[in-house]
């Protein structure tokens, strides 16, 4: 399936380099060649009638406001798309939003109405989202039954890019799943001219074109991916334009490197954080499943000319879209100054290492504490307690044979130095851990509840894995 590889190489993948982006994930890369054209040359209205259309159906209610509070309907049900030209239809679980784009404010109190026509049980995995106690799956929600309605409040506390997705599902393996992105935009003016969404998702599809599930052996089946639905996706800005482009890893398993040719990309936020903006090594940002990066990109190329998106997953590297320089005049002479960093979502500036509560956890290999969320229960012991208010640093050692993916629900963390003597300057929620190797992560206890921790190795066969811990 798919183009054969070319002999046209890509700069950020050098044989036998570590290619590092914010320190964050740890990922040996190897060169290799370029892909002439996306895996799935299907044209837009060819995506419509397939994949492309879970995203922009609309279903009763849309997001709107109710009694003065935004709000958001939601459907869980399940779907026959055709993921390659002339294949056949396959089933995949979609989670369904309102047609217009899904984009609120910091500080709004968002009433999400969802309703379950999945033939299992379904618990919403939120990314990005810190204090929810009342929303948090599994501990505090018990997944809705099939058929049902389920209604609850979700604070918008901080501003980001936000990921919702089925992972948690009581048989989350079943069926391939598609995710739902929104924005929730700062307080303050942030300059840009263009803020784009690029949600890139992965499919295992078999020699007749079905789509299978991660949890199961994917033998003879060929990797595929999506930018927002679509075989690629291309962006169309003017000269000087600065653009603002989250990128969203909603691949079920697999670590990606994205890059923009021959234009300079500067990390602004990652995991829904602000960062000290610094410049991606060789125009490319990595991103573990689940991850998401704000960055910007000042237009500096050429009337006229294309710059390819290249995503790459350690094997090979496709082209998912393109940005177009337009011939429209320009709407500045000069390019705008250094953008400054954006806004503060209040995180502290500080954390006490010294008087932390400290825990170790074992991510794989004999941790037998960890469960499928089929099994897993609320009444089990939690990996830890801390005290609200607390400094936790937690040392996550991946026994495994593969590099595994760490996801922390109810707060945000920062990634200590080796030495623990500082911490990189910006915060995470979900962290990539090299085999063999521990990483110790940090962060303020600063909302009581009971939250989940998940664990799944880059592995498709591997299953995802579930943990709590409480703050008190």
């Amino acid at each position: 399936m798919g183009p054969s590889a070319c002999s046209k190489k890509i700069g950020f993948f050098r044989a036998g380099s570590r290619l590092i982006v914010a320190g964050q994930i740890d990922v040996k890369m190897v060169r290799i060649g370029l892909m002439a054209r996306p895996m799935f040359p299907l044209d837009r209205r060819e995506w419509m009638a397939g994949l492309g259309a879970v995203a922009l159906t609309p279903f009763s209610t849309a997001a709107g406001r109710a009694q003065g509070r935004p709000s958001l309907a939601l459907r869980a049900s399940v779907g026959n798309f055709t993921l390659r030209p002339g294949g056949p239809p396959t089933a995949i679980w979609s989670l369904m939003g309102p047609a217009n784009e899904l984009r609120f404010k910091r500080g709004d109190s968002l009433e999400i109405a969802i309703e379950n026509e999945l033939p299992t049980a379904l618990a919403l995995n939120w990314r990005g989202i810190d204090g929810a106690a009342e929303a948090e799956p599994l501990t505090a929600r018990l997944p809705a039954a099939m058929g049902s309605r389920d209604t609850y409040r979700l604070p918008l506390r901080h501003a980001g890019t936000i990921l919702c997705d089925l992972s948690l599902a009581a048989n989350g393996d079943d069926r391939p799943t598609h995710a739902l992105p929104f924005r929730v935009t700062e307080s303050e003016e942030v300059v840009v001219d263009r803020d784009e969404l690029f949600l890139i998702e992965d499919w295992r599809l078999r020699p007749d074109g079905t789509a299978m599930a991660p949890g199961a052996d994917p033998k003879d089946a060929k990797p595929s991916y999506t930018v927002n639905g679509l075989a690629s996706l291309d962006v169309t800005a003017r000269h000087n334009d600065r653009l603002r482009i989250r990128f969203i890893n909603s691949c079920q398993r697999s670590i990606i490197a994205i890059k923009i040719e021959n234009l300079d990309v500067r990390v602004m936020a990652i995991d829904s954080q602000p960062a000290e903006p610094f410049q991606a090594r060789n125009g490319a940002v990595v991103l573990a499943p689940g991850s998401r990066v704000d960055v910007f990109v000042d237009v500096t190329a050429t009337v006229g000319t294309t710059s390819s998106i290249l995503v790459h997953d350690g094997k090979e590297a496709l082209i998912i879209g393109k940005l177009i320089v337009s011939k429209e005049p320009p709407i500045r002479t000069a390019l705008l100054p250094p953008a400054p960093p954006l806004p503060s979502n209040g995180l502290p500036a500080q954390l006490d290492l010294k008087g932390a509560t400290r825990a170790d956890l074992t991510l794989a290999g004999t941790a037998g504490d960890w469960v499928t969320t089929a099994n897993f229960a609320a009444t089990a012991k939690p990996a830890f307690r801390a005290k609200a208010g607390r400094t936790v640093v937690l040392a996550l050692a991946n026994r495994a044979a593969i590099a595994t993916v760490f996801h922390l629900h109810g707060h945000h963390f920062r990634l200590l130095d080796r030495l623990d003597d500082g911490w990189k300057p910006f915060w995470l929620d979900t962290l990539a851990i090299e085999p063999g190797q521990t990483q110790r992560i940090a962060f303020a206890a600063e909302y009581r509840g009971h939250w989940l921790m998940e664990s799944v190795t880059t592995d498709w066969a591997a299953s995802r894995l579930v943990r709590w811990y409480g703050v008190e």
